[in-house]
């Protein structure tokens, strides 16, 4: 695992997190402490140079600083659970400085990323803010400070494109307590976190670290008083679609509260994403105008949900798919994909293949298989069969299934008459 340092650079968008000088007396030992940001993990540990040095690190907590010799800096992030070593680095220290060493990622795929927390205070009145991107499967942000009431329509981000991984620099703002959004960079209609009360501590310094989800898109926020406490600020939204596979090509149109889902639309459709809010939601299904009597869904804050009308037109059934739209571990070599059937009268399962080789076998109706990679590829062959036929029930010819892309293959529509659709979804 590559240990990664901030520093400064000659441009204003580099992240500006390690400084050039500590202060201490010390001459030998600098001060670290561990932020769990891993939303894979309940609880981490540190250890360096072989002690442990924090243990029992909460998600969006951070530990008590340690002395650490400068010239024996081996740390390992560990699983407080059964100790196992996630990640480990060699980081170069100055002595005297504060350092907060960030796990982040998802689990099994833990990283960590090192924070001086040294910077010089900001003028009374006034504030610095560094917004660290460290959800490696949302992609750039933009980050917006207003008001409470302010509509994004009329607001200026105070950073934008804000790779993963990497930092916006510290922003000098007047301190106070705002309202942060975070969007998706160049969009401010794609809504990934809203924290609607933050402090900014006058002549202070604060991080916000930007965290993944279980969904991939959306983001949580924690943030980091230098040398401070920590605050965490989880998302309070899911995302979901519906999609209308039911047969006979009947008209369905659904929403959740106030938020339109799908207008009146003849099966298949598939949904656009939206955005709502998390819990046990008010979901309406109509099909062929009559309102249908499903059990409301009970949604996880950060997830992505398929809501998915199947079956015959006089007998449609509700099922609820959670998305896994994260990105392939591998996002320059291969891709992601999955199938779900959503056939009607369907007596068996449906099989994925991809050059020949199957990545989902036996997946029944009102069921999605779970993500599978694949290479990527200029020329690739997909089928979907069945075995009720002899030939593939769906076929593409000639894909190009490209790097870091998430893929999800509909088969919809009546067991005589399927209809097939291949949807990028990331």
């Amino acid at each position: 695992m590559r240990f990664k340092t901030w520093a400064w650079s000659l441009t204003l968008a580099s992240a500006a997190l390690l400084a050039a000088c500590g202060g201490g007396s010390d001459s030998s030992t600098a001060q670290m402490r561990l932020l769990n940001a891993s939303i894979g993990y309940a609880a981490l540990d540190m250890a360096v140079d072989g002690a442990t040095v924090n243990s029992g690190v909460a998600y969006a907590g951070v530990g008590s600083y340690a002395d650490v010799n400068t010239s024996a800096t081996g740390t390992e992030v560990q699983s407080n659970s059964v100790g196992s070593t996630l990640v480990s680095s060699t980081p170069t220290l100055a002595s005297g400085s504060h350092y907060a060493m960030i796990a982040y990622g998802s689990a099994g795929s833990v990283k960590t990323t090192l924070l001086q927390e040294d910077q010089d205070a900001p003028d009374s009145g006034k504030t610095k803010l560094l917004v660290l991107n460290l959800a490696p499967d949302a992609g750039a942000m933009d980050v917006y400070v207003t008001g409470a009431d302010e509509s994004l329509d009329s607001a200026t981000s105070v950073a934008s494109s804000i790779a993963a991984g990497s930092g916006s620099g510290y922003v000098t703002l007047n301190s106070g307590t705002f309202r942060v959004r975070l969007t998706a960079a160049s969009s401010k209609t794609d809504l990934r976190l809203d924290i609607p009360s933050i402090t900014l501590p006058s002549a202070g310094v604060s991080t916000l670290i930007l965290t993944g989800t279980n969904g991939g898109v959306l983001v949580n926020g924690i943030q980091l008083i230098q040398q401070g406490a920590t605050t965490n600020y989880p998302n309070s939204t899911s995302r979901a679609r519906l999609v209308a596979a039911v047969g006979g090509s009947a008209l369905v149109s659904g929403s959740i509260g106030q938020a339109s889902l799908m207008p009146t639309s003849v099966a298949p459709t598939i949904g656009d994403y939206t955005t709502v809010a998390a819990g046990a939601a008010s979901l309406s299904v109509y099909v062929n105008g009559q309102l249908m009597n499903f059990t409301n869904p009970t949604l996880t804050a950060g997830n992505d949900y398929t809501l998915m009308v199947w079956g015959t037109a006089a007998s449609p059934q509700l099922a609820v798919l959670t998305d896994d739209n994260r990105l392939p571990t591998s996002s320059t070599t291969s891709a992601k994909i999955r199938l779900v059937n959503g056939v009607a009268s369907a007596s068996t399962g449906l099989t994925l293949n991809v050059d020949y080789s199957a990545l989902a076998s036996n997946v029944v109706a009102g069921t999605s298989s779970t993500p599978q990679t694949t290479p990527a590829s200029t020329s690739s062959l997909l089928t979907v069969t069945s075995p009720s036929s002899t030939a593939p029930v769906y076929s593409l010819s000639d894909l190009q299934i490209q790097a870091g892309y998430v893929y999800t293959v509909f088969v919809m529509g009546d067991g005589t008459s399927m209809v097939g659709s291949l949807r990028r979804e990331r």
